[in-house]
């Protein structure tokens, strides 16, 4: 396991480079209820269909939720792009039953100490439209250790409609209790967060699709 080599001053350099860079990338983030989050910890968790979500994150962590966030990722990504372990990302060996609980032992002592928890429960990036999204488990367990951290969802959905790139809907729901996460075991509250945020992903692709952006604020704005 990899863990993160998080650095304050490499943060503030590539958030500088960063909202250029999806300016160039995107013509519009159309963010809804992208809000400040007031509770420290939260989990987040997000559906995962391209290279740029970790990047959402840590802009959305620095133009608005501004979290001491750290973010699982698979290893073989983050061997081969290093300088997320300085964003704060550790990494998880899916084929490696010991690597995984080393993984998600080290995220609870992230929680422990404070800090905020990114998960992108489907492990691996999956084309938009698959369903179902198929959550693994770790969701669960680190509800179950840490019954007292809110888990908030996030929805990344990527369209095309009249300009020349493409822009990036961004749903960030209403955070989860343990109360309000139904089941009494880790794979019953991992497919309860599996069909809430395929839900979400869902509306949110209607919304695209529909091009209501009505309720919809352009976070590129905002860096």
């Amino acid at each position: 396991m990899i863990e993160a080599k998080k650095s304050r001053l490499f943060e503030k350099g590539f958030a500088i480079y960063l909202l250029p860079l999806l300016r160039r990338s995107f013509s519009y983030l159309l963010g809804r209820n992208v809000r400040k989050i007031p509770e420290r910890p939260v989990i987040f968790i997000a559906n995962h269909s391209s290279w740029w979500d970790g990047l959402l994150f840590f802009f959305l962590n620095h133009t608005v939720w501004k979290h001491d966030i750290h973010m699982m990722m698979h290893e073989k990504n983050l061997e081969k792009f290093k300088f997320f372990r300085y964003l704060g990302a550790f990494s998880i060996e899916k084929q490696n039953p010991k690597d995984i609980i080393r993984s998600l032992q080290y995220a609870e002592t992230l929680l422990k100490e404070g800090k905020s928890v990114v998960l992108f429960p489907q492990g691996d990036e999956f084309h938009q439209e698959i369903r179902p999204l198929d959550f693994s488990n770790g969701i669960g367990y680190l509800v179950e250790k840490h019954p007292e951290v809110p888990v908030i969802p996030i929805a990344f959905y990527y369209s095309f409609r009249h300009k020349q790139k493409p822009e990036v809907w961004i749903d960030q729901g209403s955070s989860f209790s343990i109360e309000e996460i139904h089941g009494t075991s880790r794979k019953a509250r991992t497919a309860f967060l599996q069909q809430a945020v395929t839900a979400q992903v869902d509306d949110l692709k209607k919304e695209a699709i529909a091009e209501n952006a009505s309720a919809f604020e352009d976070l590129l704005k905002k860096g």
